[in-house]
């Protein structure tokens, strides 16, 4: 039985919360259908350029519920893409993004023919249409917002919780598209978001330090007797220390233990939807089977998986997810 850690109590709270916000009352015209379908489709070439696993995963969705995926993920991408601009002062970006929530999240969309315009338009129909609550964007834009004042998290339970902003929320708006069961579903989402984040973040360290930001946690660096300076050497160098190849086992078995607790919750969704989101896990926990294959080399190696290696994958996810067992089993 899974006991739950204190940071899960704290996330599943806000989770909670933001379940109750309801979304905002619609007295807005709605867009005619070929605006709709010029913002729908481009959500979808946004999400093809910039993630191929959250694209293949989402093709195994039905195609009303594919498109507003797609369109949850074009949000996201956009909201990330405002704070990480190039350019301009953090107050700026910090502008910018008040700005994107106000056009996102608005209840009148913009028939405009831009690509914020699109996205916020596709974005609207979506979220009104499947009753995805108002607080998990809110709770989403927040979290990407952490990033322009905090380039440093000093524990776990800090880090989960900067995973639940950019990560869960995603999770629990996905899974009001899909559709379901009920509110035990929760905390399986809410595992399950912090399991993905944590793979972009052990996947993704020698990026986000030249971005100038280091989001493993100080004190677990710290026990293995791992500074930024040793990150800094290892990242100008490529030479992994054997204390870093220490930490980096600890730290895929507690992802790997999050993925085992939260993807169980797949069960719990509509069933049109699970062989979707099956895949969306199995694919990106398969990213830490291929850092330990690179020798835990994420400073100058990309861990990923291939498309011929995704596609080998799907048969046995699809028959696991037919079956309502654990895709990691």
């Amino acid at each position: 039985m899974h006991v739950q850690s204190a940071w899960e109590t704290t996330l599943l709270g806000w989770a909670t919360m933001a379940l109750e916000t309801g979304t905002h009352p619609v007295h807005a015209v709605q867009p005619d259908a070929r605006s709709m379908d010029a913002a729908y489709a481009a959500c979808s070439r946004l999400t093809s350029h910039h993630s191929r696993t959250f694209f293949l995963a989402s093709a195994l969705l039905p195609a009303d519920k594919r498109q507003a995926v797609r369109a949850l993920y074009a949000f996201c991408r956009l909201t990330d893409d405002t704070v990480d601009a190039a350019g301009g002062s953090a107050q700026a970006r910090r502008v910018a993004l008040e700005k994107w929530r106000d056009e996102s999240l608005e209840q009148h969309p913009v028939d405009g023919s831009d690509l914020s315009s699109m996205v916020a338009r596709a974005w609207f129909d979506a979220r009104v249409r499947y009753h995805v609550p108002v607080g998990y964007a809110q709770q989403l834009i927040d979290g990407v917002a952490r990033d322009l004042i905090q380039p440093r998290y000093e524990s776990f339970d800090d880090l989960a919780a900067y995973s639940y902003g950019v990560a869960a929320t995603v999770g629990l708006m996905a899974m009001h598209i899909i559709g379901f069961a009920g509110q035990d579903a929760l905390p399986y989402a809410v595992r399950l978001g912090v399991a993905l984040q944590m793979t972009n973040i052990l996947r993704d360290v020698g990026e986000d330090w030249r971005a100038g930001r280091l989001y493993l946690p100080s004190e677990e660096l710290a026990a293995f007797n791992l500074s930024e300076d040793d990150i800094m050497h290892m990242a100008a160098t490529g030479n992994i220390m054997q204390p870093w190849r220490s930490f980096m086992r600890f730290q895929i078995q507690r992802n790997r233990q999050l993925y085992d607790h939260g993807v169980p919750g797949i069960a719990l969704l509509n069933r049109d939807g699970r062989f979707a989101i099956g895949a969306a896990a199995d694919l990106y926990r398969a990213i830490l089977n291929e850092i330990e294959a690179n020798d835990y080399d994420v400073f100058t190696q990309r861990a990923h998986v291939s498309r011929i290696g995704k596609l080998r994958r799907l048969p046995a996810i699809w028959w696991r997810s037919r079956r309502n067992k654990p895709l990691n089993a």
